[in-house]
């Protein structure tokens, strides 16, 4: 059975084997600042170029984009900022009590995520950082994974970042947690027994049903998705590709889906952070 429904998908990826990207010469532009969505992808890397999920997404999708105005994570990202201002927690505190100007002090904190937390001695997601930021020096309760607060709060970070490269430290303490990713990125799981790869390597560019498969960068992260009218974090994209494959999936937060992103930010090095963005 495992195998039928393994062919089963196969043939859907044949059936549009040659589905061209929506516009191939496109370019990302938002308030002038050109973003880099296409790279030549290094020596070692699995991948002919490195290109964007903005890359495979349909012509009206790329422009609300390249539009502030008119993408809807936007309200998310302003949501975030005036929790940044907002006092929370036993000590009475904002974020910006201590941090001042987020376009200052947050600046490139995105580009380098997930990374290794020296104090507690393990990999942190953004989201772990600012949970451990909360209960450390606001006092407050930690916000859930993907919570309306959280998702607000990492997208108005994550502006901050937006147009640097992604640049995420892969050796030292972290590279345990890199090999780990790379492991459970190429393991083929679930009851239609596929990776990560099966799509996201083999096969992007190709459609499954009306899905067009990207390369699953994650520098645009979290987005607002038009199919969950919606923002979701990378946790929650992971979640839903194992869903997808009939498999058990890993809690949002789990040291395998933050070995796991890392990894994949890793074959993304260079391109430019998209945060918020926006995908069908």
């Amino acid at each position: 059975m495992k195998k039928l429904l393994a062919m089963g998908v196969i043939g859907l990826f044949a059936a549009t084997m040659n589905a061209a990207l929506a516009d191939e010469n496109a370019e990302l532009v938002i308030d002038g600042q050109a973003f880099v969505t296409k790279l030549d992808a290094p020596a070692d890397s699995p991948l002919s170029e490195i290109l964007s999920g903005w890359r495979f997404r349909n012509d009206e999708t790329q422009s609300l984009q390249t539009d502030d105005f008119e993408n809807p994570a936007m309200i998310f990202a302003e949501y975030g900022q005036e929790l940044w201002e907002t006092a929370d927690g036993a000590d009475g505190k904002s974020c910006a009590d201590c941090h001042g100007d987020a376009a200052e002090s947050m600046k490139g904190l995105r580009a380098g995520m997930p990374k290794w937390h020296e104090g507690k001695k393990t990999l942190f997601a953004l989201e772990d950082h600012i949970n451990w930021s909360r209960e450390e020096h606001q006092k407050a309760k930690p916000w859930k994974w993907e919570s309306q607060e959280m998702l607000a709060m990492t997208s108005y970070i994550g502006l901050q970042s937006r147009g640097m490269p992604v640049n995420v430290k892969i050796d030292g303490p972290v590279a345990e947690w890199w090999e780990r990713g790379k492991e459970l990125y190429y393991t083929r799981v679930g009851q239609l027994d596929m990776a990560c790869a099966n799509c996201h390597e083999d096969n992007y560019g190709n459609m499954i049903r009306a899905d067009h498969l990207s390369q699953g960068q994650t520098n645009g992260f979290p987005v607002y998705r038009l199919k969950w009218q919606g923002m979701g974090s990378i946790h929650r994209r992971f979640k839903g590709c194992m869903d997808n494959i009939r498999a058990t999936p890993y809690k949002r937060g789990s040291d395998e889906f933050t070995a796991l992103e890392l990894y994949l930010a890793s074959r993304g090095q260079g391109l430019s952070v998209e945060t918020p963005a926006l995908r069908n």
